[in-house]
């Protein structure tokens, strides 16, 4: 059985809280787990999940990534991603400067559709071909919205930040993922475009889930759904509209309020109900199999996981939906299936992860804690185990 290293979550948390000059059980009584909990992350025998980690980086009141590290260095450097980031940083770097003269840049019709293609190849998880092409798409854009504004590029322009964020969050880099997302907000502005600036609350949201703040989470969502009111009906607002709901019950379903989850998830069936398969708008996956899939997620966030397990088993994602939510589906059903001791079943479910999304499964947090917990219970690791464990990096 591989052996796990000892930089893992478990002891950033065991050194921050000594930090903090906390006992074991002075911190389990911050948070809502048991002390037994805590010093089974610490030590290595149980994974750190995400809201775990949340709970700890708020009782500690240090930052989730101080807890997590950016632990697959290694591998992002195998894979050539991490030589991207500079160039992306740098392209969002250039929003206020105006237009470049130095710089040539394709038609507005071209750079529009570029921009779409880029998001669709995020959904797809083709991180690489995204990332390697962006910088010079949100180069070339930022010129040509400053030469020739119009809606229609401020639009694009928004999107491409939207997608920086994106490529951000999934590999790791989350100061840089804000950057993107002040920037989507400074091109929606200018856009004028209420359902681009609630789209950005709703991602907004999402890094104060990651953090453990529930509360700025919520009042997010609440903007969101206030700056939609600014935007007729339409079968774009009412998809973004369901979509907070969504964003909304894992928040609730972290935070422990069993109602609001039931409310928002309601919520947002009545809209699914309405649109039908929105998938196409702003790519957010939005439709009936998305509320399903949210719904399993909410009860895997209340470690409801005999719950989230019988519901994953009667969805049945849709092979035209986007392959980075099937994924993060099967992700969270490994999670389930790894707490409830099925150890062949979780394997398979990220096995099946991997073949669909290998890039986002490779540095999904939740798919390494989940392989991390599978070495733990397993007595003799099984090939393909091992093999998962020394892909992440362990």
């Amino acid at each position: 059985m591989p052996s796990p290293d000892d930089d893992h979550t478990g002891t950033r948390i065991k050194e921050q809280r000594r930090l903090a000059r906390l006992s074991q059980r002075e911190l389990a009584d911050r948070i809502p787990y048991s002390y037994s909990w805590l010093t089974q992350v610490e030590c290595g025998a149980r994974p750190a999940s995400a809201d775990f980690t949340a709970a700890v980086a708020r009782a500690l009141r240090v930052d989730v990534t101080v807890l997590t590290g950016q632990p697959y260095v290694t591998q992002l450097h195998q894979d050539r991603l991490a030589d991207l980031v500079r160039p992306i940083r740098e392209a969002l770097d250039l929003y206020d400067l105006g237009p470049d003269p130095a710089v040539t840049t394709r038609t507005a019709g071209e750079l529009i559709g570029a921009a779409s293609v880029l998001c669709g190849q995020v959904r797809a998880t083709h991180l690489h071909a995204a990332a390697s092409a962006l910088p010079d798409i949100v180069t070339e854009l930022t010129t040509l919205a400053w030469q020739m504004p119009s809606t229609a590029l401020w639009q694009a322009l928004a999107s491409t930040y939207r997608t920086a964020h994106d490529i951000a969050v999934k590999l790791g880099y989350y100061d840089l993922s804000a950057v993107a997302l002040d920037r989507m907000d400074w091109a929606a502005r200018r856009a004028s475009d209420p359902c681009l600036a609630a789209v950005r609350q709703y991602m907004r949201a999402l890094v104060y889930f990651r953090e453990g703040e529930y509360s700025i989470g919520r009042r997010l969502i609440g903007s969101g759904h206030g700056i939609l009111r600014q935007a007729d009906e339409s079968r774009e607002s009412l998809a973004v509209a369901g979509q907070l709901h969504l964003g909304a019950s894992v928040i609730a379903a972290r935070a422990d309020d069993e109602d609001a989850v039931d409310t928002h998830i309601a919520e947002a069936t009545s809209y699914a109900d309405r649109v039908g398969d929105a998938s196409d708008v702003h790519w957010l996956s939005f439709g009936p199999t998305n509320v399903a899939m949210h719904r399993m997620s909410a009860a895997v966030e209340m470690r409801h996981y005999d719950e989230a397990l019988k519901q994953a088993k009667q969805i049945k994602p849709p092979a035209a939906m986007a392959t980075s939510r099937r994924a993060h589906f099967l992700i969270d059903r490994a999670r389930s299936e790894m707490e409830l001791g099925k150890v062949d079943a979780a394997l398979k479910s990220l096995v099946a992860a991997r073949r669909a999304a290998p890039e986002q499964t490779r540095y999904h947090p939740g798919a390494r804690e989940t392989i991390r917990g599978l070495v733990h219970l397993s007595r003799r690791t099984p090939e393909t185990l091992g093999s998962m464990a020394n892909w992440i990096g362990m």
